[in-house]
């Protein structure tokens, strides 16, 4: 059956509510986010507005969707139980809380508000990392995939840990002096630590397995480079960040930017050698192997340039929306249009299979709805991204038509869990349905 790979144990992943929950409060925090970040492009809002909607996106949607996917696929790639799923419970509702407070009181400008709820969020991700932590340490030894998890949880937690300082710091003002570099460390491990590290990881799995593309020696190579560079890198920008050390930031900026080239190759050779029918998961991801080797260009122009500043802090602003949409929305939505409607097939269609007639897992969202959210969210990226580096005045006709896109990304998950569903989409985040009921 075309979507359902061979070499997973799905015998042992959690049930289905466990990652469900996270994938649709971060549709909430996805549609939040983006209505945020469209009244700030007409012009409303306080200084400090756009911290509310970056947390709002990159915590709220891209992490908390990685918590749910380390949650339902580490059981599965590694064939072992999930630590606890209480703990995932516990997890999703502390971060939800806390990216909730930090997006309020970065909204209304009153940023004192925001130390207690940072300090909730970063016990949902300590709760996070213990757990996904348990469960991988049943796994070892680790394959490439999951040491990059495991280095995806180190940098996690020093990512928060930052967070949480910076918080505290808008109270109590003891770190003054160091806020910039703080700020950059903080943004460096949260970006290229955390996230970029876990997709890295999952690509390297996904990449091959979707497309059933046979890995050569030439990208057993590259896996091998990369697992090496690319943590080393994150880590020398980070800390030269930190301590202000240009040489060693600009060093671990060009590792970094060397590690996603190899990645973007690597993706886009399974890509080109595929063997399987187009998806909306392999479309998107095209968008990601592109962005992958073009935008690591630029960044390692930034960085040797100014390696410490803000402003350079994700690379060359210019080209940061191929960075953010093009290699993380892109990737998520790619990724999300496999994983929702597997989780569901699985738990609500496996065991009918050979007795009764059921629906691929392609059959189960609407694939019109996928082929235009698709159209819509690049049409936008690209406006953005001409917009941005060239002052054309296309921004905010991007922003829109790219938000448009997400909106009808959001509703097509959210219709699909609704319509197969037995019980209403309310009673997802509290109980598990199908064979583990």
């Amino acid at each position: 059956m075309h979507g359902v790979p061979g070499s997973v144990s799905v015998d042992a992943q959690p049930p289905m509510a466990v990652p469900l929950r996270h994938f649709l409060l971060g549709l909430v925090f996805l549609i939040v986010g983006g209505l945020t970040a469209g009244i700030h492009a007409i012009g409303f809002g306080t200084p400090l507005f756009p911290l509310s909607y970056t947390h709002l996106l990159l915590v709220g949607w891209i992490c908390v969707t990685i918590m749910g996917a380390m949650t339902q696929f580490v059981p599965v790639w590694s064939g072992v139980t999930l630590h606890s799923e209480r703990l995932a419970t516990l997890q999703a509702v502390a971060v939800a809380i806390g990216v909730s407070g930090l997006a309020i009181g970065f909204a209304i400008g009153h940023v004192t508000l925001v130390a207690p709820f940072a300090v909730v969020l970063f016990g949902g991700f300590v709760i996070f990392i213990y757990n996904v932590a348990r469960t991988l340490a049943a796994a070892r030894p680790f394959d490439v995939t999951e040491r990059h998890f495991a280095l995806a949880l180190a940098f996690f937690f020093a990512a928060t840990l930052l967070g949480a300082t910076l918080a505290l710091d808008y109270r109590y003002g003891f770190a003054a002096s160091t806020r910039t570099a703080i700020v950059t460390a903080h943004v460096t491990l949260a970006v290229f630590g955390g996230v970029l590290t876990t997709v890295i990881g999952a690509l390297f799995q996904l990449g091959p397995m979707f497309t059933q593309y046979t890995e050569t020696d030439v990208d057993r190579t590259i896996q091998r480079i990369e697992t090496v560079v690319y943590p080393i890198g994150v880590a020398g920008l980070a800390g030269g960040r930190l301590t202000a050390a240009a040489a060693i930031a600009t060093a671990g900026g060009l590792l970094v930017a060397l590690g996603l080239v190899l990645t973007g190759i690597f993706l886009g050779r399974c890509l080109y050698g595929s063997t399987v029918e187009g998806t909306p998961m392999l479309s998107r991801y095209w968008v990601v192997a592109a962005s992958m080797i073009l935008w690591p260009l630029t960044a390692a122009v930034a960085w040797i340039d100014a390696p410490l500043t803000r402003t350079f802090v994700l690379g060359d602003p210019r080209s940061g929306t191929v960075l953010l949409v093009g290699i993380i929305g892109f990737v998520v939505l790619g990724t999300l249009y496999h994983i929702v409607p597997f989780i569901i097939w699985v738990h609500r269609y496996s065991d009918r299979l050979g007795l009764e007639d059921v629906p691929m897992i392609d059959d189960l969202y609407d694939s019109r709805i996928a082929a235009i959210d698709f159209w819509c969210v690049l049409c936008g990226f690209g406006l953005l991204t001409i917009g941005i580096a060239t002052a054309v005045p296309t921004v905010a006709v991007g922003a829109a038509v790219a938000i448009g896109g997400a909106g009808l990304f959001a509703y097509n998950m959210i219709h699909t869990v609704w319509t197969h569903s037995p019980n209403s989409i309310g009673s997802v985040p509290i109980a598990p349905f199908g064979k583990h009921e």
